[in-house]
């Protein structure tokens, strides 16, 4: 599995973001692609997961309404749209595959997201 990320970058409260991430190799049945992230001092937590066989999205409560996550079909690229970010948004973002969306949003999971990428800085300032 391969998961490459892009994006990311520094913006202000209320900015917007679009990462990419481009994933190959998920050969296993049923597989999701989703973010996580990790903020300085914090454990990492899933943020959103896109469901490959069906386009089925699901999100951290903290950011519905202000990320999607969205697929191109003819790319294997994965996005995540993030509006009105703020401060506590501040993380590296890390893709992730797994076999369902609960490894990667559940809090019961301790390191979320079975395979992931190297990271990419999302920095929000006030």
């Amino acid at each position: 599995v391969q998961l490459v990320e892009s994006g990311g970058g520094s913006v202000q409260t209320g900015g917007s973001l679009t990462l990419s991430c481009t994933f190959s190799g998920l050969t296993f049945d049923d597989p999701v692609v989703g973010w996580v992230r990790q903020a300085p001092g914090k454990y990492r937590e899933g943020v959103s997961c896109l469901e490959i066989n069906d386009d089925s999205t699901h999100y951290k409560r903290s950011v519905e309404g202000r990320f999607t996550i969205s697929r191109d079909n003819a790319k294997d690229i994965v996005y995540l749209q993030m509006n009105n970010l703020k401060p506590e948004d501040t993380a590296i973002y890390y893709c992730a595959a797994d076999f369902h969306c609960g490894g990667i949003l559940s809090d019961r999971v301790p390191d979320p997201g079975h395979y992931t990428g190297q990271g990419t800085q999302v920095t929000v300032s006030t």
